[in-house]
């Protein structure tokens, strides 16, 4: 099962996670010296935190893509005429833009 993507040695804040996610998507594969490029995009954080930080992103997504981890339950939205599941984005997206 996939190791926690927050049970990486050092804690992360949702600061630190959000300059993480914009680093990566500056720093590609290809990018030399790609995770130090990150560590110091991130700050407070070496080359090697946020390369294991990676690693343990990327084998959450595989588990997550091969249903190994079970999908939450959630609540159901009333609309006032039908009740749909939360996880119907179409629609909860199509509402959103009418509402403007």
């Amino acid at each position: 099962m996939a190791t926690s993507f927050m049970s990486s040695n050092s804690s992360w804040t949702s600061k630190q996670n959000k300059m993480f996610e914009r680093a990566l998507a500056v720093y590609d594969k290809d990018t030399p010296d790609r995770w130090q490029n990150v560590a110091k995009a991130v700050g407070s954080k070496s080359a090697e935190e946020v390369k294991r930080h990676y690693d343990i992103l990327v084998e959450d997504l595989v588990n997550i893509e091969q249903d190994l981890v079970p999908l939450p339950k959630y609540k159901n939205v009333d609309d006032g005429s039908q009740s749909m599941g939360i996880t119907d984005f179409d629609w909860r997206n199509n509402l959103l833009f009418k509402r403007g």
